[in-house]
C-alpha cells in the first residue's frame, strides 16, 4: 500500500491544449469565430481559479504552426481575437497578479500583435500569483528546431562545448527556459493525441484527455482533474515499494 507521503501532491504546472471551440459554435448553428469568442471568455475562469488549486504556473496552446492551414477567414478572425483579448484584459491581468508569457515564433505575426504581446508581458513582468504562457503560433517540433539552431551557433562561435552538451543543455534554448516543466497535461474535446505541444518539456507530465469541449470546460471540471492529479503515483520510471 503506497502511503500518503508517496502520494503526489498537487499539480504546479498544468498545460492545456483547448481544443473544441469550433465544434462547439457548430454544434450551435453557429460559425467557429462564435466558439473561439466563447473560449477566450473560458480562459480567463480557469486563470482566476488557479490560485485556490495551488496552480503556480498555467500554459495554454492558443494558436498551432499548423493552425495556419485553416481557412484564411478563420485565421484573420483569431488574430483579431487575439489582439482584442491582450487589449482588454491587459489591465485586469496587471492588477490580479499574472504574469503573462508568450511563446512560438513571432515571425510571421503582424507588427501590431507583435507590439501587444511585448506591451504585455512588460506591463506584467513583476507578477508572481499566476504565470500564463500563451503558446500563439507554436510548434513543439518547430520550438526544438530553433533551439537547437541556437545551440549550434554558440558551438560555432565557441561559447559552448559540444563535449558537454547533454539533456540539461537543450532546455535552455528552449522558449520556456524560465518555466518548470509541465506535472499535468489537459486536451478537451475527446481527441487524445498531443498534437505538436510541448514536447520536450512533457516528456514526464501526466496527460487527461476529457469529452468537454473547451468553452464547457467550468472551474469545476478543472478542479476536479487537479484532484485526480493527486491521486496519482508519479515513478519517473522508477519503482515506489
Amino acid at each position: 500500500m503506497t502511503s500518503e507521503a508517496e502520494k503526489s501532491t498537487g499539480p504546479r504546472h498544468i498545460a492545456i491544449i483547448m481544443d473544441g471551440n469550433g465544434r462547439w459554435a457548430q454544434s450551435r448553428g453557429r460559425p467557429r469565430l462564435f466558439g473561439h469568442h466563447a473560449g477566450a471568455k473560458r480562459v480567463r475562469e480557469i486563470v482566476e481559479a488557479c490560485p485556490d488549486l495551488g496552480v503556480k504556473y498555467l500554459t495554454i496552446f492558443a494558436f498551432s504552426t499548423e493552425n495556419w492551414k485553416r481557412t484564411q477567414v478563420e485565421v484573420a478572425g483569431l488574430m483579431g481575437l487575439f489582439r482584442r483579448y491582450i487589449a482588454k484584459e491587459a489591465r485586469a491581468l496587471k492588477d490580479e497578479g499574472v504574469r503573462v508569457r508568450f511563446i512560438g515564433d513571432r515571425v510571421r505575426l503582424d507588427d501590431k500583435l507583435v507590439g501587444l504581446m511585448d506591451e504585455l508581458e512588460l506591463l506584467t513582468s513583476d507578477n508572481d500569483k499566476v504565470h500564463l504562457t500563451i503558446a500563439l503560433n507554436y510548434g513543439g517540433r518547430d520550438e526544438v528546431s530553433r533551439a537547437t539552431k541556437r545551440l549550434a551557433q554558440d558551438v560555432a562561435a565557441g561559447r559552448l562545448d559540444p563535449e558537454k552538451v547533454d539533456e540539461e543543455t537543450l532546455p535552455k534554448y528552449l522558449d520556456t527556459y524560465v518555466l518548470p516543466d509541465p506535472d499535468l497535461v489537459i486536451r478537451t474535446s475527446g481527441e487524445a493525441r498531443i498534437s505538436n505541444f510541448l514536447l520536450w518539456q512533457s516528456a514526464y507530465a501526466e496527460y487527461e484527455f476529457i469529452d468537454t469541449l473547451w468553452p464547457d470546460f467550468s472551474p469545476e471540471i478543472f478542479a476536479g482533474l487537479v484532484k485526480n492529479y493527486g491521486r496519482r503515483e508519479r515513478r519517473f520510471g522508477g519503482v515506489i515499494a
